[in-house]
């Protein structure tokens, strides 16, 4: 029985794929192993949508640390990153996110020393199929693929083609598969779950899938994946309706990117920060507590030091919970790697600033938490003996006890650091 490792990097979008493959793998008679030491062949499913240097020295080492196994690249693979992945190693096969489902074939011709290139666009539903879980209590649902967006500095769509929004019907029979299965947590997750059905209705019908999936009996909850301003603005209303429901974790999780309507304008993102300070205002009118996340890019092209400072003064102004700062990479074919370029050291001395300001906005923010007491759901093992639960808002909580995952129980916060909740459990 041939062994398999698989590496993944990326979005939920990419963990749900490399599930997938494991699934696959697996029901074809071959074994999932935790190390590369282990492995026969070793599977990189990588992210190249904020730039290739990641996956290229991630496949780089693991060629250099095993040169005689085999490599196969799966995943967000662009068309400028396979060269330079040749350069590395000739005989690596490669598979993309839209080939996944072939993953069986091309292991075995890669066994049999055939290099494979499954690099073909389709638009199949990538749901539904065998899968191995990385974490037995959370299912990963994705809901649809690509996105309705034209940025001007993203790759996804070249690489993932057009929207293509999953049935309504398949997606509730994968989350009562799930439920079924043992899971107690559902992750919808896509590259914007607010474009949902948008090619089919000229109008998400997000909200509609929601309440349709809070409809399934059984006790769990719903975290619900990322979504563009500029389509959670015309279900605005209907969108913080769906959220009343008690199974959907109160997070939310609206990428601004920027600060400033000029920079907006010019990334092509569709809508203006009032309108991302629109949405934020009105969930936390129906939801004060709600634990927002957002995106800031630093250094995009033509970016002025007071337009970067527009983004800090909104972080300082909306106060999220959860701020993801991404240094810009400019991606081949794209209009933003034609405009002109910021250097590294500044946009590396921006991403600094914005990171140590947040540092005192997040530990603010969880400072409100504690003394909370209320019932939280145990979804990951810690470091050193840990345990991490999630509260109604999805606050990351640790604690310490005698668990197993999926435990629901009562606990009251008593510390907080930077990025978490410190708990101990109430006694009923």
């Amino acid at each position: 029985m041939e062994r398999i490792k698989i590496v993944t990097f990326g979005c939920s979008v990419n963990l749900h794929e490399s599930e997938i493959m494991a699934g696959l793998l697996t029901k074809a008679n071959f074994s999932i192993v935790n190390t590369k030491d282990e492995a026969d062949v070793i599977i990189i499913n990588i992210c190249t949508v904020k730039g290739t240097a990641n996956a290229l020295r991630e496949i780089r080492k693991t060629r250099e640390e095993f040169p005689y196994k085999k490599i196969i690249v799966a995943g967000c693979i662009s068309e400028d990153i396979i060269p330079s992945i040749r350069e590395i190693c000739s005989e690596i096969s490669l598979v993309s996110t839209h080939n996944i489902k072939e993953i069986v074939q091309i292991v075995e011709e890669t066994l049999n020393n055939n290099t494979v290139e499954a690099l073909t666009k389709n638009r199949e539903a990538k749901i539904n199929l065998p899968k191995v879980r990385v974490n037995p209590v959370i299912a990963i649902v994705p809901i649809s693929s690509s996105c309705a967006g034209r940025c001007s500095y993203c790759s996804v769509k070249p690489i993932k083609g057009d929207l293509v929004s999953y049935p309504q019907e398949t997606i509730i029979e994968e989350i009562i598969q799930a439920l079924q299965e043992g899971c107690k947590e559902i992750w919808i997750t896509a590259q914007d779950s607010a474009a949902y059905m948008l090619e089919k209705k000229h109008l998400s019908q997000l909200p509609e899938l929601l309440q349709k999936i809070v409809s399934i009996k059984g006790q769990f909850k719903l975290r619900v994946g990322m979504m563009n301003p500029n389509n959670i603005i015309p279900i605005l209303n209907e969108l913080i309706e769906s959220y009343s429901s008690e199974k959907i974790f109160k997070f939310l999780h609206v990428p601004v990117q920027s600060g400033n309507d000029e920079v907006l304008e010019k990334m092509q993102r569709g809508y203006t920060v009032d309108d991302f300070r629109r949405i934020i205002r009105e969930f936390r009118k129906k939801f004060p507590r709600i634990t927002v996340s957002t995106d800031i890019i630093c250094g995009f092209p033509t970016e002025t030091k007071n337009q970067f400072m527009d983004s800090v003064k909104l972080i300082k102004e909306i106060k999220p919970a959860v701020l993801n700062i991404s240094r810009f990479v400019a991606r081949p074919g794209t209009k933003a790697a034609e405009m002109e370029q910021l250097s590294g050291s500044e946009i590396k001395d921006r991403s600094r600033m914005l990171t140590s300001i947040f540092d005192w906005v997040s530990f603010e923010q969880n400072k409100m938490w504690v003394g909370w007491s209320g019932n939280v759901i145990i979804d990951e093992k810690g470091k050193n003996g840990t345990f991490i639960a999630r509260n109604f808002a999805y606050k990351p909580v640790v604690m310490v006890g005698n668990f197993k995952l999926g435990d629901e129980v009562k606990v009251v916060i008593n510390s907080i650091t930077r990025y978490d909740l410190r708990a101990e459990v109430q006694k009923v």
